[in-house]
């Protein structure tokens, strides 16, 4: 309880202000973990989805878990005990992980992209091309990109002086909210979390768009509107995670830096949306349009 005695002034500690209407939020960490656990235990006991598919879905799965499990424990003591308390590196920690698996989740969006780019227009090459090691080798890359460009931002912000105001108006240590109590000059970390997200998710946007459009060009070579269909189906779930993942991130980070004129609530809120909604969401857009992964389930679910 000694949380409850922290002030501002404590060098070695930020105090997080959390959101207004805590108790809304309860329920939704346990909602993100479950279907994600699901996910990954169906996958796992089930020999026919050990494909590349449904191993792209597991890394979804585990990323997002990691995001959620970043920010959800301290969120949840503000929520319930008004521990609002959290030293210097521990900040810094759950800043690091934190955007650490917010780079890996858009790298495995862009893998599952090129995934349904080759099942649409090399379907007899699939096999061959999107082997499970290729896979693993491709989200090892994506872990490796996102730790190098995470790295810097702790070891930017250590540079930083804090002086008597340590408040950081959000549930969770977020670059840019960090850099923002320092009473110092905060240009390098606007430039260089600028840059990052820029090379991060813009040449990732920049591939998944890439990828749809040969996907489209390939979808419109095909006479049959049945066809048509089956093919645009495939990547409809790729599709809304993607709206559910990149929609709230980009106008985070650009409220971050522009918004100014924005109520610092709704800042937070939609901060804390990009955190809790996509792992809520996603394994519920993949098992209702995934015909084999949602028979799985239902068949764990009816033997439950």
């Amino acid at each position: 309880m000694a949380a409850f005695n922290l002030t501002p002034s404590d060098p070695s500690t930020f105090i997080l202000m959390g959101i207004p209407a805590a108790h809304v939020w309860i329920s939704i960490p346990f909602s993100t973990l479950l279907g994600n656990f699901t996910v990954l235990f169906v996958v796992g006991k089930e020999q026919t989805l050990h494909k590349p598919m449904y191993l792209l879905l597991c890394m979804l799965a585990l990323t997002d878990i990691s995001t959620s499990t970043s920010v959800v424990p301290k969120a949840l003591c503000i929520f319930w005990f008004n521990l609002r308390g959290i030293i210097v590196g521990g900040c810094f920690t759950q800043m690091f992980f934190l955007h650490t698996f917010s780079a890996m989740h858009s790298a495995v969006l862009v893998t599952m992209a090129f995934d349904r780019y080759i099942a649409i227009c090399s379907p007899l090459r699939y096999a061959t091309i999107l082997t499970n090691s290729r896979i693993a080798k491709l989200g090892l890359v994506g872990l490796m990109r996102a730790v190098l460009c995470t790295l810097p931002l702790p070891l930017l912000l250590s540079r930083l002086p804090f002086c008597s105001n340590h408040i950081i108006p959000h549930t969770y240590c977020d670059h840019m909210a960090v850099a923002k109590v320092s009473c110092g000059d905060i240009t390098d970390n606007r430039m260089y979390g600028l840059v990052i997200a820029l090379v991060v998710i813009g040449s990732d946007l920049t591939l998944i768009a890439l990828s749809y459009t040969l996907i489209i060009r390939a979808v419109l070579r095909i006479s049959s509107k049945k066809a048509h269909q089956k093919a645009l189906n495939t990547c409809t779930a790729h599709i809304c995670v993607m709206l559910t993942s990149y929609t709230p991130f980009v106008f985070s980070s650009l409220t971050h830096r522009f918004g100014q004129g924005i109520a610092p609530h709704v800042q937070i809120i939609m901060a804390n949306l990009y955190f809790l909604i996509p792992p809520m969401l996603n394994p519920i857009i993949y098992g209702v349009k995934t015909k084999e992964l949602r028979d799985k389930v239902g068949k764990y679910t009816c033997r439950m």
